[in-house]
């Protein structure tokens, strides 16, 4: 079964809803320029409506090695997501467990740069915008995924309409999902929720 982590959540209604239809993951951004990001003390209300199960996950971008620990234990996340220009003795620095995002480049080699964070407990494929780290709402070639032994999460222009093509042609561990959700950033949408996961369970 394809897992699904909603990203980028900021409302309680919408950690709520999600929780209620069966997200497997939920996603809090602890990035300052984003339209999503939140506070500590606003992701501790968050994730404290989060049961048993049900993976909280921090997504940072070249945040300290303090911040992150610090993040991490006051706002009881499960799991941190690298999604800046982190090195593996950062990650490992860091100590905890994570997952890397990885920039779909043109011409990059995806199995050796996977291959540099053997302690990943998977990794993020999004889609590549100079500039920007994510969140861009942006699709990129499927095919460009290559057939490797690690959990992949596939991200960028992910919408209730294309969920189903996205697991049938790329097969991944899991979809990262949140521009696709919303009404605005920032603000999830229950119908495209419900929807997105309808599409992934059938």
């Amino acid at each position: 079964m394809t897992r699904v982590k909603f990203c980028g959540m900021t409302q309680t209604q919408d950690v709520l809803q999600a929780v209620a239809i069966g997200a497997d993951a939920l996603g809090f951004v602890f990035y300052q320029a984003s339209p999503r990001s939140v506070t500590i003390e606003r992701a501790r209300i968050l994730t404290a409506c989060v049961p048993a199960f049900i993976t909280r996950v921090g997504l940072f971008v070249n945040s300290s090695v303090r911040e992150v620990r610090q993040v991490f234990k006051l706002t009881k996340l499960n799991l941190v997501q690298y999604h800046g220009d982190e090195t593996p003795a950062y990650c490992e620095t860091v100590g905890l467990p994570f997952i890397k995002a990885l920039r779909m480049k043109p011409g990059m080699d995806v199995a050796s740069e996977i291959a540099r964070y053997p302690f990943a407990s998977g990794f993020l494929l999004d889609t590549h915008v100079k500039g920007v780290p994510g969140g861009t709402g942006e699709r990129f070639d499927w095919n460009l995924i290559p057939k490797i032994d690690c959990p992949v999460i596939l991200a960028g222009g992910l919408t209730p309409e294309n969920a189903k093509e996205a697991i049938a042609q790329a097969a991944p561990w899991a979809l990262d999902v949140s521009g696709g959700i919303e009404s605005k950033p920032g603000r999830k949408d229950p119908d495209k929720m419900a929807r997105f996961i309808q599409a992934c369970r059938t």
